[in-house]
């Protein structure tokens, strides 16, 4: 899969199909504008000029979430170093937004209550998940 920004300045790469996809209602993401696929980072490919950002509002952010430095759009996050040296640099996000709905067809978006997780353990769900197309 291809996917790409607003503008067309960052592709990205996939070599599959996400597993679900979450869309979860916490403030990152839902600002960021984003639901997630997760990939491991040799599976992606990121080609073009991003930013990157890391939440203030924590003392150890897991996430650094990338945008396109020309359109503003949220592209993907990586772990951030301290992340990645906790749980080693297995995880990489995807917006899944970029791709074309028939590209997902059959993929479970998940829904997340983000806003409620206390930061560790599973989530809870704010609905039922469903199956794209």
């Amino acid at each position: 899969m291809t996917l790409s920004c607003l503008c067309g300045h960052v592709c990205l790469t996939l070599e599959r199909r996400p597993e679900y996809i979450n869309e979860c209602n916490c403030t990152l993401c839902t600002k960021a504008g984003a639901r997630w696929g997760y990939f491991h980072p040799s599976e992606v490919r990121v080609d073009g000029p991003t930013t990157g950002y890391c939440r203030a509002d924590k003392d150890a952010p897991n996430a650094e979430v990338h945008f396109c430095a020309e359109c503003g759009s949220t592209t993907h996050f990586v772990l951030t170093q301290s992340a990645a040296s906790k749980f080693g640099n297995t995880l990489m996000g995807v917006n899944m937004w970029l791709a074309a709905e028939r590209d997902l067809s059959g993929v479970e978006v998940r829904y997340p209550d983000g806003q409620a997780w206390p930061g560790v353990g599973d989530f809870d769900y704010i609905r039922e998940p469903r199956i794209i197309g």
